[in-house]
């Protein structure tokens, strides 16, 4: 016969001591939300952390999630796993705590390129697209060495250029709001520009490959 649950959406709860998240395995006694469902059919509630618990979370366990792509504001746990407790802050307290940490995770889920990424533009506006393309065109002219050799990774429909064409690319000179940096090149004596984002550093041991290759996911990611 199913239980009938004890608590209510909205009532706030504490995880009941020696209980374990069932997806990672680890000890999650003392965490605290907010019920935001009652399953009574499977005997589950939903719990959505509250700012406390989302502030205490170790990085390291929302980067595995995000890698996981499992979800680590809430979860589901068993009636018998939590108990009532006072409430600690507020819906706002809650929703600014969780806006920040999505900002310093947004590419969590991209494993150890995610976190390069994140070390470029963590600390910018997410939403100001331009101050984006700013901090990489700075990060990028503070690695780079010019000019390099480049192969065209995604050619356009049109135009003189072909998947597989090698190119040396000279510098980054502009910006476009849907290409993105855009660099200055030689290709068969032809100066011409062409985004960043569609060319590979030809030498995999370059000191310019890897950091052309994460601009490359950054911008495909986007």
């Amino acid at each position: 016969m199913k239980t009938k649950s004890p608590f209510r959406t909205g009532d706030s709860v504490i995880v009941k001591p020696d209980i374990h998240d069932p997806d990672l395995g680890m000890g999650i006694g003392g965490w605290q939300g907010i019920i935001s469902e009652v399953n009574e059919a499977e005997q589950l509630i939903c719990v959505d952390w509250d700012s406390q618990t989302l502030a205490a979370m170790p990085a390291a366990v929302i980067d595995r999630c995000e890698e996981q792509g499992l979800g680590w504001d809430q979860m589901y746990l068993g009636f018998s796993d939590v108990q009532t407790a006072p409430r600690r802050d507020t819906p706002a307290q809650r929703a600014q705590t969780l806006a920040r940490l999505h900002a310093e995770h947004q590419w969590s889920h991209l494993g150890v390129e995610g976190a390069q990424i994140q070390a470029v533009i963590g600390a910018v506006d997410p939403d100001d697209q331009w101050a984006i393309y700013e901090a990489w065109e700075t990060h990028l002219h503070q690695v780079l060495r010019f000019p390099f050799e480049a192969i065209v990774a995604e050619a356009p429909d049109r135009g003189p250029l072909h998947q597989g064409d090698r190119m040396t690319v000279q510098a980054i000179t502009d910006t476009d709001d849907l290409r993105g940096l855009i660099v200055a090149c030689t290709h068969q004596r032809h100066r011409t520009h062409f985004p960043l984002c569609d060319l590979e550093v030809l030498d995999h041991r370059s000191p310019n490959h890897d950091p052309v290759k994460i601009y490359v996911v950054w911008f495909a990611n986007r």
